[in-house]
């Protein structure tokens, strides 16, 4: 490859050959030119009508001839007769020499003598002839000459080979005149182009804090500006991309969701730790779509698809459920691909589980006491005053019964609600924990020892004191305590403990009814769940004391436990913080 010091010499010499052949095939054509004009020019001055009239004459004279006629043609100083070069003939009008200048018996026939032999002046002349001549007939006396001038041109020979000698010594000089400018001009070119080449190298490497000098205010120094502008604009550019590439990686990094993103040949190029989390495995770029998601969606549909259009579907993986949204990433089937946003729907699904059963568990609840009201109304309505008033008594006492069991259930689920909206107000005091064990005690003393149970309590007076709303935490024990009486046969024993744990107070409320299946167990909290269903509605049990009571000691930054063997008893123990 040559360089553009190389090209500038090249293009230097040729232009300065070229001017120079140019200059001078004009030049040695002027001078040739010029002197065969001169030369006809003089002919015409000297050949004049007094002059051929003189020469017929000499013609025509009976002792006059061609010598005469040479010796008045060698007269004429305007003639410039220079026996070396030019030349003077008198011919016949068939050519033959007649007499001559220099003594010579022929010359070569030209077309100007062919001219004159015809009876016309011949007076053309060629650059590209060797020789220039002039021959006019002369007609005297009955009889023809030729008056024939001849130029050998060496004068002019000469003087064109002069010329060329100079010429080809000016182009030599040229040529090493244009050989130094070219350098120089080259230099001051290159200098600034292989300072622009190296900071484009630097700039491909990733260097774009550098400036390059800006040395003239020429097109190269404009360029050169804008190079430095051009650099910082590509600086900033880039930097802005960077942030947006690292913000982007960020949120892909860290999204719940989960992204696969697969090239147009079904590899994975790109994927977040959501997705291997989703998906239960640890995904590589040899990992193929259908490896992946199976039979659950056709790449090369996928791929055919328009950019805003999109492929929905479900996939189980153990005990999650997900959604899967495919689109292709990219018209071009070449250099696009697939991308994959995979949601886990597992909560989502078990919320929908949980409040359909919410929603049929309260219409079931409701259901019972309404169509319990219902049948005694309509049998009170139906007998009238026939009913016995005892009877009466007794239906009415139903009905106000089962609207007490809605109430509480309505009730119930009010306060459930307001845990869950947040909008649930506690009325936090400071309160004696030992108090509030005895007071709960107490109030459920007389229903216990109906059922003949034996209640023991076991309750320190100098417990720490608890902050919170003392209602609420008496509620709390209140079901607990009422639950452990009313699932222990008649007769059972159940023991309360109060104790303090360092900064926590505890209370465990032991008895050994008949316990809890274990598949049981962790369900308890959940609205309307409950274990003996017929006996809880019997008792006139909603089935949402623990999740009330949960969520109130979630409030309290306190904690439930229970413990239970089927058949043997149950342990309940809540922990509560201590107040400081």
């Amino acid at each position: 490859m040559r360089s553009l010091r190389t090209k500038m010499v090249m293009i230097m010499v040729l232009l300065i050959l070229a001017l120079m052949t140019v200059v001078g095939s004009f030049l040695i054509n002027g001078v040739g030119n010029y002197y065969i004009e001169e030369f006809y020019l003089q002919m015409e001055q000297t050949f004049s009508q007094d002059f051929i009239a003189q020469l017929q004459t000499l013609a025509a004279a009976p002792d006059g001839g061609p010598d005469q006629m040479k010796e008045l043609l060698m007269s004429r100083s305007d003639l410039g007769i220079d026996l070396s070069r030019r030349n003077v003939y008198i011919l016949s009008s068939d050519g033959r020499v007649l007499d001559s200048s220099n003594q010579a018996t022929s010359v070569s026939m030209t077309t100007n003598l062919l001219t004159a032999m015809n009876g016309e002046v011949g007076q053309s002349g060629s650059i590209a002839s060797n020789i220039m001549d002039l021959a006019v007939p002369i007609e005297g006396g009955g009889k023809t000459y030729i008056v024939y001038v001849l130029d050998n041109k060496d004068t002019v020979n000469a003087l064109t080979g002069r010329l060329f000698s100079i010429i080809l010594q000016s182009l030599v000089l040229g040529l090493g005149i244009c050989v130094v400018l070219a350098f120089l001009l080259s230099q001051i070119l290159i200098t600034p182009i292989r300072a622009l080449t190296t900071g484009t190298r630097q700039v491909a490497a990733g260097e774009l804090s550098q400036s390059l000098e800006v040395t003239s205010r020429d097109e190269i120094g404009l360029l050169t500006r804008n190079f430095n502008h051009m650099s910082q604009v590509l600086q900033s550019t880039i930097s802005q991309v960077e942030n947006e590439r690292n913000k982007l990686s960020t949120l892909f990094l860290h999204m719940t969701d989960g992204v696969v993103a697969f090239s147009a040949a079904g590899l994975v190029i790109h994927h977040n730790p959501a997705a291997s989390r989703m998906l239960a495995q640890e995904l590589t770029g040899e990992d193929t779509f259908q490896a992946v998601f199976g039979g659950d969606a056709s790449f090369d549909a996928l791929l055919s698809l328009k950019r805003s259009e999109y492929l929905e579907c479900q996939k189980r993986v153990g005990e999650r459920e997900l959604e899967l949204f495919m689109a292709p990433f990219s018209a071009d089937k070449t250099g696009g691909g697939v991308m994959v946003v995979i949601h886990d729907v597992t909560e989502q699904r078990k919320s929908e589980q949980t409040r359909r059963e919410f929603v049929a568990n309260v219409s079931h609840e409701l259901r019972t006491p309404l169509t319990n009201v219902k049948s005694y109304a309509e049998t009170l309505l139906d007998a009238g005053d026939d009913m016995p008033a005892e009877l009466k008594k007794n239906f009415l006492g139903v009905i106000v019964s089962e609207a007490d069991r809605m109430t509480r259930i309505v009730k119930d689920l009010l306060t459930l609600t307001k845990f869950d909206y947040g909008k649930m107000e506690m009325n936090l005091t400071r309160f004696s924990f030992a108090e509030a064990v005895k007071t709960v005690h107490q109030a459920v003393a007389i229903d216990a020892k109906n059922h003949r149970h034996t209640l023991t309590l076991n309750c320190p007076s100098d417990l720490p004191e608890i902050l919170g709303d003392r209602e609420r935490i008496e509620q709390v024990l209140m079901n607990i305590v009422s639950n452990a009486i009313k699932y222990t046969a008649d007769g059972g024993k159940i023991d309360i403990t109060a104790a303090s744990a360092g900064d926590h107070v505890t209370v465990t409320v032991t008895d050994n009814g008949i316990g809890i299946p274990e598949k049981d167990l962790p369900r308890l909290f959940e609205r309307f769940y409950r274990v003996d269903k017929a006996r809880s509605r019997e008792s006139g049990g909603t089935g949402l004391g623990l999740s009330i009571a949960k969520e109130i000691l979630n409030q309290h930054q306190g904690d439930i436990r229970i413990d239970s063997v089927f058949g043997q008893g149950t342990t309940v123990t809540i922990t509560l913080p201590a107040a400081k």
